[in-house]
C-alpha cells in the first residue's frame, strides 16, 4: 500500500476556511500568522470572515488555499507524528496546489511560498485585460473530442470567426471533465461546438482570467524571474507534476515546470493514473474542500480518497494512520 497527499487549486476557497483549525490547534494558527506576516496582509481574517468576493480574487485565493493546506499538513506532522516516506510516498497538487505540495514537503519555505503565490495571482490577473479571456467546462466530452472542439473553436469554425484565437485545453481533470481557456469569443464558440458534439452541460465559467493557456505567457515570464532566485530544494518525497504527469525530485526540473505550468494544461487525470501505476491506493486531499476526492471517483474507483480540512477529520485520520 502506498499513499499520496494531494493539494487543491482555485475554486475550493470558502469563507470560514481554517477558522476551526485556528481555534482548536495552535500549530495551525501559527501557519496562518506566518502567512499574514509574510504578505503584510490580514489574509487569515479574510479567510475566516470574508467577503467571498475579495477572497476569490486570485491574488488572495492562491496564498489562502496554500495556507489552509499547509496548516493541515503541519498539524499532521508536528502534532500527529506523520512522516514522509513512511506514511506518504508522493505529493501532487492541482495548479497552485503544486506550490502547497512543495511547501508541505519541505521544498519551499512557507513565507517564500506565500509571496510567490501572491505574485503568481497578481501576474495572472494582469496578463489579460478583464473581458478578453474566459474559461469553459466541456462536461461530458472525452479528452479527444474536447481537444477537437478547442482546436476548431480557436479557428472560429462555429460561425462568425475573426481569425485564429486562443482556445487551449486548460484542465484534463477527469473523464468527462475537461476545461478550455482562451479568448472570450473562442470560449463561447467552444461551448456551442461542444453542444453539437454531445457535451452534457458545457458552460462558460465565472472566472476572472483565462488560466493555463497561451494568453498567460506574460505571467509565466514574471514567475520565471521570481522562481529563479527562490530557495527551492528537493521535496521530502517526489512531486507528481501537472506538466509531465510523472514524478520528479529534481529542483531545477521542478522550477522549470512551475513556469511552464502557467500556460500549460493541468494533466490531473494522468497524474492520478500515474500514481495508481506506482501502486498508490490511497489519496489524501489536504486543505479546503473535496474537489480532488470527488474527481478521483471518476478517474479510478480502485483508489480510495479522503479529504482532510477540519480538526475532527484530522484526528480520525491520525488514529487510523
Amino acid at each position: 500500500m502506498a499513499r499520496a497527499f494531494v493539494f487543491p487549486g482555485q475554486g475550493s476557497q470558502v469563507v470560514g476556511m481554517g477558522q476551526a483549525l485556528a481555534d482548536a490547534l495552535p500549530t495551525a494558527r501559527e501557519v496562518f500568522e506566518e502567512v499574514d506576516e509574510a504578505l503584510s496582509q490580514k489574509l487569515s481574517q479574510l479567510m475566516f470572515e470574508g467577503p467571498i468576493e475579495e477572497l476569490t480574487l486570485t491574488e488572495n485565493a492562491q496564498p489562502a488555499l496554500m495556507a489552509m493546506s499547509v496548516a493541515v499538513m503541519r498539524v499532521l506532522r508536528q502534532d500527529g507524528g506523520l512522516e514522509f516516506g513512511e506514511h506518504c510516498q508522493f505529493v501532487a497538487g492541482h495548479s497552485l496546489g503544486e506550490y502547497s505540495a512543495l511547501c508541505a514537503a519541505d521544498a519551499l519555505p512557507l513565507d517564500v511560498t506565500a509571496r510567490l503565490l501572491k505574485k503568481r495571482g497578481q501576474a495572472m490577473q494582469k496578463a489579460v485585460p478583464v473581458g478578453v479571456g474566459t474559461m469553459a467546462a466541456l462536461l461530458g466530452l472525452d479528452f479527444e473530442t474536447a481537444s477537437g472542439v478547442a482546436k476548431d473553436a480557436a479557428k472560429g469554425e462555429a460561425g462568425g470567426g475573426t481569425g485564429d484565437q486562443v482556445c487551449d485545453i486548460a484542465n484534463d481533470n477527469a473523464p468527462g471533465q475537461v476545461v478550455v481557456s482562451g479568448n472570450v469569443e473562442a470560449g463561447e464558440r467552444a461551448v456551442e461546438l461542444a453542444k453539437d458534439r454531445g457535451a452534457r452541460r458545457p458552460m462558460v465559467l465565472p472566472v476572472s482570467a483565462p488560466f493555463h493557456c497561451a494568453l498567460m505567457q506574460p505571467a509565466a515570464d514574471i514567475m520565471a524571474e521570481a522562481l529563479e532566485t527562490a530557495p527551492l530544494v528537493a521535496p521530502a518525497v517526489p512531486l507528481v507534476a501537472n506538466v509531465s504527469a510523472e514524478a520528479t525530485s529534481d529542483p531545477d526540473e521542478i522550477r522549470k515546470m512551475l513556469v511552464t505550468q502557467v500556460t500549460a494544461m493541468v494533466r490531473w487525470r494522468e497524474c492520478v493514473l500515474y500514481l495508481r501505476d506506482q501502486d498508490v491506493d490511497n489519496l489524501v486531499e489536504v486543505g479546503a474542500g473535496k474537489v480532488l476526492t470527488t474527481m478521483l471517483k471518476r478517474i479510478d474507483k480502485e483508489v480510495s480518497g479522503l479529504a482532510l480540512s477540519e480538526p475532527d477529520q484530522i484526528e480520525a485520520f491520525l488514529k487510523d494512520m
